[in-house]
């Protein structure tokens, strides 16, 4: 069973249907949606301020979700994918957004519905990443734009494979 802990008197909250591998850890202000699934290794550390996950959201193998003490907070929107070994520091992640596998997104930053931040790249603090783009490179540019369709199909789509590999392990 994953691991669970309060910490200044908050316990984290998951919602229906979700998977949490046995070695996951939530420790202390952390809601998690409906249908999500937290993977081997994941560690979401709502210690020092919120971490709100939406609905269908997956966070993959290593990923590490974490805040500055007063001053942020880690939002996730719902079919948000984060890839494996992917940082999220006091950062929004919009509906549908993709973070690659081994990419750090910086307090601050916004990146908007159904954006991608490609595997390896170093979102800024305070970056501003708008709807429907590719931003990758460290520091992360945007390199080119995908369709509002597009973009939210693949997405959808990696967030339903995720369900799916849940689904085994139930």
């Amino acid at each position: 069973m994953a691991l669970l802990k309060e910490v200044r008197g908050y316990a984290p909250q998951v919602g229906a249907d979700c998977f949490l591998a046995e070695n996951a850890t939530l420790v202390g202000d952390v809601t998690v949606g409906d249908g999500c699934s937290i993977w081997f290794n994941a560690v979401l550390r709502g210690d020092v301020n919120p971490i709100r996950i939406g609905n269908h959201v997956n966070i993959q193998d290593g990923a590490v979700l974490h805040t500055l003490y007063q001053k942020s907070e880690v939002v996730l929107g719902d079919y948000v994918s984060v890839g494996h070994n992917a940082t999220i520091h006091g950062a929004k992640v919009c509906d549908y957004a993709l973070i690659g596998m081994g990419a750090t997104v910086l307090d601050g930053a916004v990146v908007g519905e159904g954006a991608i931040v490609a595997a390896g790249a170093l979102v800024l603090s305070n970056t501003q990443i708008p709807p429907a783009t590719v931003w990758a490179g460290v520091p992360a540019r945007q390199v080119k734009e995908v369709s509002a369709a597009q973009s939210r199909d693949l997405n959808q789509r990696i967030a339903h494979n995720y369900a799916m590999y849940a689904s085994w392990y139930k």
